[in-house]
């Protein structure tokens, strides 16, 4: 897609500051510069973002906003294995049906690890749909079927089928209004999966959802029914996706908390108002006796499963609302789905207790939990450099007492 000037542009500043070249304006007239500088920002972004992609050099990539919002390779990877998963449970051909192609990562690593199951990609927008032809065969997807057509209207097409085959969809829905804005809800999105539910579910046998990690998966799973699964993926401690997974009869809702390799999983069971209480120390003389903290990751914290978290690795919340936790008896599990750490001191805020439990340490990581202070204004009162591997949590305990825990992690 490029010609031979503007390729060799490309190479000689693949990693140049794209605003700096901008402002060339000695390049050769042959070469493409609004073109290559987008070129030069896609691999800039995909060496990070997307590395199996960045080591084919013919990639072709899209405008600064399509890159931004595309999967990072290790997320499509967690998909791929799910859908794989899915495909697993038949034992006939399948088709794999991705309504909202995009750039075609998601499809890309979905694809492969389906093997030879149909593939089709289906984007409304037509320059992406030129480079999915473009790249699907550079990525080892010679055969896959690209489709130029709005969600709505291919799966109307496939809803008029008399014998459909076994079918698998995946949607992962514009979360950007007109104006560019972003959006969360459901009904805001597009395309609009709420409306066009029904057909989803007449055609697929399962319909894999991705949502912005944002939204309230409670409220997602009561307005759309029919979810059997939800996928709470992050990178890094970073919740960067969310995943519902609907069928036609579901038997129940499982819930999986995926933190790179970290995995908490649960089965929702009873209402959501239902739900058990955290159960809590109770008392400070009981909380000092222990010697780790811990603390669950995001996907843990999206997922807001604190009851269940603590009945699977027999746990105690420092307060209902601390999202901080002590193990009940022994200490020995290694599979917490989160941080361990071990304590080293914990101080009342009283200042010479506090003289006392932190003399020595110069510097920290602060953190609050349930407290009346911002980190950066107990720094000031401690008078502590940031960083270090010492890790202070200010909070509060059940009995409303505020506490500085003062731990290294493990």
């Amino acid at each position: 897609m490029l010609n031979e000037a503007t390729r060799q542009f490309v190479r000689l500043h693949a990693a140049d500051d794209v605003r700096r070249l901008a402002l060339q304006t000695h390049a050769a007239p042959d070469v493409d510069l609004p073109l290559a500088l987008n070129q030069i920002r896609g691999r800039q972004i995909a060496r990070q973002k997307l590395p199996s992609w960045a080591e084919i050099e013919e990639i072709a990539y899209p405008p600064h906003l399509s890159m931004e919002q595309c999967s990072s390779e290790q997320t499509a990877q967690y998909k791929a294995q799910l859908l794989a998963r899915f495909v697993s449970t038949f034992s006939k051909q399948v088709h794999f049906i991705d309504l909202t192609g995009g750039l075609g990562v998601d499809f890309s690593f979905i694809a492969q690890a389906l093997g030879t199951c149909k593939a089709v990609y289906v984007e409304r927008d037509a320059h992406l749909c030129e480079l999915a032809r473009h790249n699907f065969p550079l990525l080892g997807l010679p055969n896959a079927e690209i489709v130029c057509d709005t969600a709505e209207n291919y799966l109307h097409q496939c809803s008029t089928v008399t014998h459909p085959p076994s079918t698998i969809l995946f949607l992962d829905p514009a979360r950007r209004d007109a104006h560019g804005n972003r959006t969360y809800a459901l009904p805001d999105c597009t395309p609009n999966v709420l409306e066009i539910r029904d057909e989803l579910l007449k055609i697929a046998d399962f319909i894999v959802l991705k949502l912005s990690p944002m939204l309230d998966w409670h409220r997602a799973v009561e307005e759309l029914g029919n979810v059997s699964e939800v996928h709470i993926v992050s990178v890094a401690n970073e919740c960067k996706e969310m995943l519902l997974v609907m069928k036609k009869n579901p038997e129940n809702l499982k819930i999986f908390c995926v933190n790179d390799q970290q995995l908490f999983s649960y089965e929702e069971t009873g209402t959501m108002a239902q739900k058990h209480a955290v159960p809590c120390i109770s008392d400070v003389a009981s909380f000092i006796g222990k010697s780790h903290l811990f603390v669950p990751n995001a996907s843990v914290m999206k997922a807001g499963c604190f009851a269940e978290l603590c009945e699977q690795f027999h746990l105690e919340a420092l307060a209902p609302n601390s999202h901080l936790f002590v193990r009940v008896g022994d200490d020995k599990q290694e599979d917490f789905p989160g941080r361990k750490f071990q304590i080293s001191a914990i101080s009342s805020m009283n200042k010479r207790e506090i003289h006392e439990k932190l003399s020595g340490i110069a510097q920290a990581n602060i953190a609050v939990r349930n407290f009346p202070m911002k980190p950066e204004e107990l720094r000031r009162r401690l008078k502590m450099r940031e960083g270090g591997d010492t890790y202070i949590f200010a909070t509060t305990l059940a009995d409303k007492k505020h506490v500085l825990i003062v731990c290294k992690h493990v």
